[in-house]
């Protein structure tokens, strides 16, 4: 690692520790010609499948994307920024999970919505009416009693 201050190649670990979860290592730094401490943050670098479009084009995956389609979904709803981020990690670790190049979209859909089903039943039927393109209200009351019969299940 090169010292940003002096751009020497030597520097020295002086302290590690996980942060976020365990998900990253955080590396308090020495520069062994200047003296200088800096931190370094070190993840891991996994590549997410790239997503499959209803017309066909395929793009990466892309993460703010789908953190905005939940959010858009609990808005004004008592779920927490960390519960979202948790969502999204979960999402993000079953697309990992999966080892495939290339997923289509509705099964990221499909994911976001078991989420938002134990995130939020309200934020839930939201989502599907957008995600299902719901036509009337016969589909909201279809959706919500299936929400009711899971519930009910044991």
């Amino acid at each position: 690692m090169h010292c940003p201050f002096c751009s020497a190649e030597e520097t020295k670990v002086v302290d590690s520790r996980l942060v976020a979860e365990g998900d990253q290592v955080r590396r308090r730094r020495e520069c062994l010609e200047c003296h200088e401490r800096f931190t370094t943050f070190e993840t891991a670098e996994l590549l997410l499948p790239r997503v499959i479009k209803q017309n066909g084009q395929r793009e990466p995956f892309n993460e703010d994307k789908l953190r905005a389609g939940i959010q858009r979904a609990v808005e004004k709803r008592p779920v927490s920024t960390e519960r979202v981020e948790s969502a999204v990690s979960q999402i993000k670790h079953a697309l990992q999970a999966t080892g495939e190049r290339e997923l289509p979209a509705r099964t990221i859909g499909e994911l976001v919505m078991e989420q938002l089903r134990e995130l939020d039943q309200v934020a839930y039927v939201r989502f599907a009416s957008v995600y299902r393109r719901f036509e009337d209200v016969s589909e909201f009351s279809e959706e919500i009693e299936r929400l009711n019969s899971r519930r009910a299940e044991p």
